[in-house]
C-alpha cells in the first residue's frame, strides 16, 4: 500500500483554513466601511461643531490677517481630527492616522470640489466602500439595480461596502433570489419582471388571489368552506365534544382555533365563564335562578355547630365552629378563657427609725 505523504495529510487542514480567511476577509471588508463610515459622519460632526469657533485667542482679527481664517485653517482640521475616534476604538485611530496626509488634501484642496467626505475618501480614495446599491471588490450592482436594490423588497448583503456577495435577504412576504415571489399567506397585488408588491392574505387562507376569506385557493386549518366558497372559522366548541376539553374546563371559541379555560370554584363541570356557567353546582353551593351561591349553613334551620359553647362563621362553600366570646378551645371542646393571676406584689417595709 502507498503511504500518504505528510503534504496530502496537510491538504484538508489547509483548505479549511482558507475557507475560514475568505469568510474573515468578507466581514472585514464589511467593518472597514463601518470604521471608514463611522470616521466621515464624525468628521462632519466636527465641521458643524466648530463652525461658530475661532481661533480663541485675545486678537482674533489680528490672528486671522496673519494665519489665515480659522474656517479653512490647519488648527481647526487638527481639532475636528482629534475627536473622530474614541481612545478605544484601535480600527478607527489606526485608519486616521494611516490616512491622515488624505484628509489634510482634503481639506485644502478637495473641499470645495467634492464636498461628499464619505464618497471621496471611503469610495474613490482608500476604496473600502461602494456606492449605495453596489457590493463586493468591484462594486457591481446589486441584483434590482443600485437605485432599488432586491427591487425594494430586501437587503443586499455587502451593499455600500467592498464586501458581501449581493445575496438578497428578503423582506417578510417575499422570497426569491430578486425579492419578486410572495410567500404563502400573501399574494402579489402588482407583479411585473421589476417591481412586486407583496400583500397579506385574509386570517383564513393558506394561500389566495385576493385579500378577502373569498379569494382563498385553500382554507387554514381551524377553517372551512362555506356555500359561497368563503373560508369561514370552525366552531370547534359547538360540536360539544368532551375530547376537547378536561372537567374542570369549558371551550372558548377563537378565529381559526380554540382554547379551554378553567371553571368558576363554585362549579363542579361548567360550560361557560362564571357561576352562571356551571353544570352543577361544587359542594357547598345550591343553583339559585341559574346561579351557583353559597350556602349559608349557618342560617339553616338544624344547627351545624353543636358543642357547648361554639359558634357558627359562615364561609365560601363551607362554614367553621368557633369558640365563643370568652371561651378558648382546649382538647376539642369550648372553655371559658382562664383569667390571669395578677402577680402578688410585696408591701413595703416601714423601718422605725432608731
Amino acid at each position: 500500500m502507498r503511504s500518504i505523504g505528510p503534504s496530502l495529510l496537510l491538504l484538508p487542514c489547509l483548505l479549511l483554513v482558507g475557507i475560514s480567511r475568505i469568510g474573515y476577509a468578507k466581514r472585514d471588508l464589511k467593518s472597514a466601511c463601518t470604521t471608514c463610515r463611522q470616521v466621515t459622519d464624525n468628521f462632519k460632526k466636527g465641521i458643524e461643531r466648530t463652525a461658530k469657533q475661532n481661533f480663541g485667542g485675545g486678537n482674533t482679527a489680528w490672528e486671522e490677517r496673519t494665519l489665515s481664517k480659522y474656517e479653512t485653517s490647519e488648527i481647526r482640521l487638527t481639532e475636528i481630527l482629534e475627536a473622530v475616534c474614541d481612545s478605544s476604538s484601535f480600527e478607527c485611530n489606526r485608519m486616521v492616522e494611516e490616512h491622515e496626509d488624505l484628509f489634510e488634501t482634503w481639506w485644502f484642496k478637495r473641499k470645495s470640489k467634492h464636498p461628499d467626505l464619505h464618497k471621496w475618501f471611503c469610495v474613490e480614495s482608500i476604496k473600502v466602500c461602494c456606492p449605495t446599491g453596489a457590493f463586493g471588490p468591484q462594486c457591481k450592482d446589486c441584483v434590482g439595480g443600485s437605485d432599488r436594490p432586491c427591487h425594494g423588497n430586501g437587503a443586499c448583503d455587502g451593499d455600500g461596502t467592498r464586501g458581501g456577495d449581493g445575496h438578497c435577504s428578503c423582506n417578510h412576504g417575499y422570497e426569491g433570489e430578486s425579492c419578486l415571489e410572495c410567500i404563502d399567506g400573501f399574494f402579489g397585488e402588482v407583479k411585473n419582471d421589476t417591481f412586486a408588491l407583496c400583500s397579506e392574505c385574509h386570517a383564513s387562507c393558506q394561500s389566495c388571489s385576493g385579500g378577502t376569506n373569498q379569494d382563498c385557493d385553500e382554507c387554514k386549518s381551524g377553517w372551512e368552506e362555506d356555500e359561497q366558497d368563503a373560508c369561514v372559522d370552525v366552531n370547534e366548541c359547538s360540536r360539544e365534544d368532551p375530547a376537547l376539553c378536561g372537567e374542570e374546563e369549558y371551550c372558548v371559541n377563537n378565529e381559526g382555533s380554540f382554547s379551554c379555560k378553567g371553571c368558576d370554584k363554585v362549579c363542579s363541570g361548567c360550560t361557560g365563564a362564571g357561576p352562571d356557567g356551571c353544570r352543577i353546582c361544587a359542594a357547598g353551593y345550591h343553583d339559585v335562578e341559574g346561579t351557583c351561591t353559597d350556602i349559608d349553613e349557618c342560617s339553616a334551620e338544624v344547627a351545624v355547630c353543636t358543642a357547648a359553647h361554639q359558634e357558627c362563621v359562615n364561609t365560601p362553600g363551607a362554614h367553621l365552629c368557633v369558640c365563643a366570646g370568652g371561651h378558648e378551645e382546649l382538647d376539642g371542646e369550648c372553655v371559658p378563657t382562664a383569667l390571669s393571676e395578677e402577680p402578688e406584689t410585696e408591701s413595703p417595709q416601714v423601718h422605725d427609725d432608731l
